[in-house]
């Protein structure tokens, strides 16, 4: 079969490479064609355009980039019409990819499926409108998002967490700490890792705070940030001589770390399943006024996966003006002196990773995919 995907950033591409090796197990004649990045262009078809050249985020970026992203969404129409795909199969990325599930749907009348849906039980729950016409399956990756879609009469798959996976499978090839080390130049101290996130303005946001650390606040350990490549190189030039960048060694950083300050998103998940404790950052041009009416838009008390998943706060959550140098210096400090509370967050980890299961999400939802299209022949 034809199959057609699109992830708009690093994560996307990540997991949809997985579905993508995950497909071709069940179907020797897989064939590809997809926007996504360099994990999926590894797994074969074609890559037409990259992440690099699509990803947006933000209310004032993507204004700014209108004309782009319109000319990209016709692009992407285009080229799903004249590939003729079999199936189409979408990785996040909501803005864009339900503008493309409308298009597929109605004009084209091929089966549209979601691996890893919109949080819509957080942000935007009117797109359920969205997702009710013009998608066939959603396959969730949380457990609460099978009842939440149930409740709007949408059929939904849990197919397992994929991060569970990911990690394991990437523990399976990590250096030693020595080599870790070394490969850094980095002193044998305690790390604390800092992680600002893989787009352009959540690294920007999250750098400005992370600069502000002293070092004379964690005499003993040392500062590394996990940098990405996904961003440009220049963003990081403003780090302080006191903080390392390591570049795209995010896992070996997660495993040596002592404590995290983690930029909100999939990362905190990730870091949780590693068992390190940590302090959730998010960077949100808010005032202080501000901000009890931005929780209630979002929906949510907690705003992390890892606190969402356990339903209550495993983890501190410093979001907005509430991230600050201060705020971020003091619960490190905490992290790594108190090990009671070291010991009850790691404990609360190990119960979220068991509500998760140990499925392997890829192979669940490629299987359910191609079983499903196969039984229309």
């Amino acid at each position: 079969m034809r199959y057609y995907l699109i992830a708009g950033e690093p994560s996307g591409d990540m997991h949809a490479a997985n579905l993508m090796r995950s497909l071709k197990a069940q179907d020797s004649q897989a064939d590809f064609r997809y926007y996504g990045g360099d994990k999926m262009q590894a797994e074969g078809g074609t890559l037409v355009r990259h992440y690099r050249d699509t990803a947006v985020m933000g209310f004032i970026n993507v204004l700014t980039h209108l004309p782009a992203i319109l000319r990209n969404i016709k692009h992407c129409k285009a080229d799903i019409a004249a590939y003729k795909p079999d199936v189409v199969i979408l990785v996040d990325y909501p803005g864009f990819n339900l503008k493309i599930a409308k298009f597929v749907k109605t004009q084209l009348g091929l089966p549209v499926y979601y691996y890893i849906p919109p949080k819509i039980w957080a942000w935007k729950e009117g797109r359920i409108k969205q997702i009710k016409k013009y998608i066939n399956r959603i396959y969730a990756i949380f457990p609460f998002e099978v009842d939440f879609y149930a409740k709007h009469g949408v059929e939904a798959l849990y197919v397992g967490n994929p991060s569970v996976q990911t990690v394991i499978n990437g523990q399976k090839n990590l250096p030693t700490l020595n080599q870790f080390l070394a490969q850094n130049n980095l002193p044998n101290k305690p790390i604390i890792a800092l992680l600002a996130g893989s787009r352009k303005q959540e690294v920007v946001d999250s750098l400005k705070v992370f600069s502000a650390l002293r070092p004379q606040d964690f005499e003993g350990y040392q500062l590394v940030l996990g940098a990405t490549s996904a961003v440009s190189a220049q963003l990081y030039q403003q780090l302080p001589s006191f903080i390392t960048p390591v570049y795209d060694q995010t896992y070996a950083l997660l495993q040596y770390a002592t404590a995290g300050a983690i930029n909100s998103g999939t990362a905190t998940l990730e870091t949780a399943l590693f068992r390190l404790p940590q302090v959730v950052c998010y960077g949100i041009t808010c005032s202080r006024i501000a901000m009890p009416f931005l929780r209630v838009l979002i929906k949510l008390r907690l705003v992390s996966l890892v606190n969402i998943i356990a339903q209550k706060e495993v983890v501190k959550e410093l979001m907005g003006h509430y991230f600050n140098a201060a705020s971020v210096t003091a619960e490190l400090q905490r992290l790594v002196s108190d090990q009671a509370y070291r010991q009850r967050i790691i404990a609360d980890y190990d119960a979220m990773a068991d509500s998760l299961g140990t499925a392997v999400a890829s192979d669940t939802a490629a299987k359910d995919i191609v079983e499903s299209q196969r039984s229309k022949v």
